[in-house]
């Protein structure tokens, strides 16, 4: 949106369409300031102690919880999150906090090397300086964020910003990566831009982290427990309306219990209710933007000219108004496999020959996000697992992200870890230390060194 020649970002609710804010976007000038503040609180955020750091993690962890029902309604009303998914994700936020100040002491100290050696490498003398830009449509919770880290450390105020820039995007993206202030960025978003922030992070020669979503598959063997896998395929492919980046795509199933999952799994997905996602018993609101709902559309479309058929599903009208008065709309469950290329459909179930088959086709996508495999047999489910291409694996369970565990992908669905001790080791500067005490005599080389 422009007004009077200033580009704006609008704040809307895919519930009703209803515009809740606007923001103008950032100049170049503001940016650069910006980037001084940002320089300078992380030049004085390098010299807390790691006790200093926890104490500001455990106060933004108790801000989130004390405003856990505003964050969460915002939430909902800019992108059409059920409401208990919110006050969940607030929740989780406030764990990942309260996880590092717990653990962080532990994973980011000075450690030995080499036993009996003076080489040492301290993970504490970090140089992580994130440049935060949201989602365009969700401006206020990046700002509700921003508002949890200014309380706790207001001298780091702007150590992560929220910039607001919409027909600059490109030209942004090129001066974040870059400025030789920034010695680190990390990006959740798509591969468009993903291939963009890591082109230029390689030419400023920058470390990057990339979580670019995935095409995850949802792999059912036939010795799997179909009453219960059923349940938690409609869970893993609708949270939050199916646009979460771990959200199972693609279900591939053995051929000998295909049709039994299908009609398990339309069951499932038809008792979810469809609904005003301020509603606590809502579990599937509107897609986040007009654009994304047209999209799906478009690709339920295609993937019927090549052969799919719809055993269940919504007019776009009231998905986009998030309510469906008449119940979903069921038709006759014909041959419901689809193909097995890459579009995907509100729930595409793909039918597999054997197992060999099953993981052939897992793998069959350029992304590598997350992967489940479902089977009575875990160590068969191991086995295979090991043959499937992903960041992570969960067999006999959803793919979720958990701040003791590490986080990413492979291929397109990006590079590098988030979470855990690997997430902490992302962006901190590992250091050699040789100390000599003084006075000691100079040994000869050898020719190796």
């Amino acid at each position: 949106m422009t007004v009077g020649g200033m580009a704006r970002l609008r704040s809307v609710n895919p519930a009703t369409e209803e515009e809740l804010a606007s923001f103008q976007e950032h100049t170049a000038e503001e940016l650069d300031r910006a980037l001084v503040e940002a320089d300078a609180a992380q030049r004085a955020w390098r010299r807390t102690s790691l006790g200093q750091r926890a104490r500001v993690l455990v106060e933004a962890a108790r801000l989130l919880r004390q405003r856990r029902p505003e964050s969460a309604r915002l939430a909902t009303l800019e992108m059409g999150k059920p409401i208990a998914e919110a006050e969940a994700e607030v929740d989780k936020c406030a764990w990942n906090c309260e996880f590092y100040a717990e653990q962080a002491p532990h994973h980011a100290v000075e450690l030995p090397v080499l036993a009996g050696a003076a080489v040492r490498h301290p993970g504490a003398d970090g140089r992580q300086r994130r440049a935060a830009e949201h989602s365009p449509n969700v401006s206020q919770c990046a700002l509700a964020i921003e508002h949890c880290w200014r309380r706790p450390a207001p001298h780091l105020a702007c150590s992560a910003p929220c910039w607001s820039v919409t027909r600059r995007v490109g030209e942004a993206t090129e001066r974040l990566s870059t400025d030789p202030r920034l010695s680190a960025v990390t990006l959740t978003g798509t591969k468009r831009a993903g291939a963009a922030v890591g082109a230029a992070a390689g030419r400023a020669h920058e470390k990057c982290v990339l979580e670019l979503g995935g095409s995850d598959p949802f792999i059912v063997l036939a010795d799997a427990d179909l009453s219960n896998v059923a349940d938690q395929a409609a869970r893993a492919r609708f949270l939050n309306a199916g646009q979460s980046g771990i959200a199972a795509k693609r279900f591939i199933v053995e051929q000998t219990v295909a049709e039994e999952f299908e009609r398990r799994l339309v069951d499932a997905t038809a008792a979810l209710t469809i609904g005003d996602p301020l509603d606590p018993a809502t579990r599937i609101g509107p897609l986040a933007r007009a654009d994304l709902r047209d999209g799906l559309e478009r690709q339920v479309e295609e993937s019927q000219a090549l052969g799919a058929h719809v055993l269940l599903g919504a007019t776009a009208s009231t998905a986009a108004a998030g309510s469906s008065p008449h119940g979903p709309d069921r038709r006759h469950p014909r041959d419901a496999g689809v193909p097995a290329g890459d579009l995907r459909p509100v729930a595409a179930v793909i039918r597999a020959e054997d197992e060999e088959a099953a993981v052939e086709l897992a793998n069959d996508t350029p992304c590598g996000l997350g992967a489940s495999l479902w089977t009575d047999d875990t160590e068969r489910g191991q086995r295979l697992g090991r043959q499937m291409q992903s960041g992570s694996l969960f067999v006999n369970g959803i793919v979720a992200s958990d701040p003791r565990l590490p986080f990413g992908g492979i291929k397109r669905s990006g590079y590098g870890r988030e979470l855990a001790a690997v997430g902490i080791h992302e962006f901190t500067n590992i250091r050699t230390f040789w100390v000599q005490p003084a006075g000691t005599p100079r040994r000869r080389r050898s020719p190796s060194e």
